[in-house]
């Protein structure tokens, strides 16, 4: 069974919602007219995105971070959404002599040694390179949405981030069902790697899938007792003051139901 089979719940409001997200989306290209980039990570949300900025026709340029430890499925949907789209998608990795310096210090699963080592990869193969990718625009585009985990729920439809640029999220007030409503109505491409429970794709040596009842993120750095889940891409100190008041609970994120939950109740 497919995620979409799985996920996709028409709810009260959809229609609306998707007006709103193309309506931000439209202004925030012709306000950032030539300079405004959708970051994508290549997870559902994204894919709505770019089927959004493709389908109206939006001059929103489309890229994305190669972290050197994406999943094959991962990469392989980079192509497949540019022939789909005739959108060209630019891919921007990180320095190659600070990873390479990095993994003869400290191994390959680095990140598993420590909470400290794994921020210091996500830094080197995360945080320096998105800011090479936004080199030279005003706005960029996320796939945030409240319901993903505590440590998001403030995200807003526009903030400004910390170097002064336009940060929208036309998803905020999506819901999962939403998200697999509309890939369902639109036949948007998606990353088959959520068809096998990962609703949440990060690096390969970061990523799992997640068992019956698990919140939506508990597959990413599964072996930290962190409650924030998050490489520091879209962390702010709103977002960890939520995180912190919500403590450790682990019950999942609202109106997510794991894969297996739901098909544990079919016949």
């Amino acid at each position: 069974m497919t995620a979409a089979a799985l996920y996709a719940r028409a709810t009260a409001g959809f229609e609306g919602r998707v007006q709103h997200a193309t309506r931000l989306l439209t202004q925030a290209a012709e306000q950032h007219a030539g300079r405004i980039v959708l970051a994508t990570s290549l997870g559902a949300e994204d894919m709505v995105l770019a089927d959004l900025i493709a389908r109206h026709r939006l001059p929103i340029e489309l890229a994305t971070l190669d972290t050197g430890h994406l999943h094959a499925q991962t990469r392989a949907l980079i192509p497949r959404l540019e022939t789909h789209y005739g959108l060209r998608v630019r891919c921007v990795q990180p320095e190659p002599e600070a990873t390479v310096h990095f993994v003869s210090q400290h191994g390959a699963l680095a990140m598993r040694h420590s909470v400290a080592l794994r921020k210091a990869c996500c830094q080197l193969r995360k945080l320096e390179p998105l800011a090479r990718l936004l080199q030279g625009y005003t706005a960029w585009v996320t796939g945030l949405r409240r319901e993903q985990s505590a440590a998001r729920e403030l995200v807003s439809f526009e903030v400004t981030d910390d170097h002064g640029r336009s940060k929208f999220s036309p998803l905020a007030d999506w819901s999962w069902g939403d998200v697999w409503h509309y890939i369902s109505l639109h036949e948007v491409p998606t990353n088959p790697l959520h068809d096998e429970f990962y609703p949440s794709i990060g690096c390969e040596p970061c990523t799992r899938a997640v068992a019956i009842g698990e919140d939506p993120r508990a597959g990413r750095w599964w072996w930290e007792n962190e409650t924030v889940k998050e490489c520091g891409l879209h962390l702010s100190p709103l977002s960890a003051a939520a995180s912190a008041a919500a403590g450790a609970q682990s019950a999942p994120a609202s109106g997510f139901v794991s894969a297996q939950a739901i098909a544990k109740t079919k016949p």
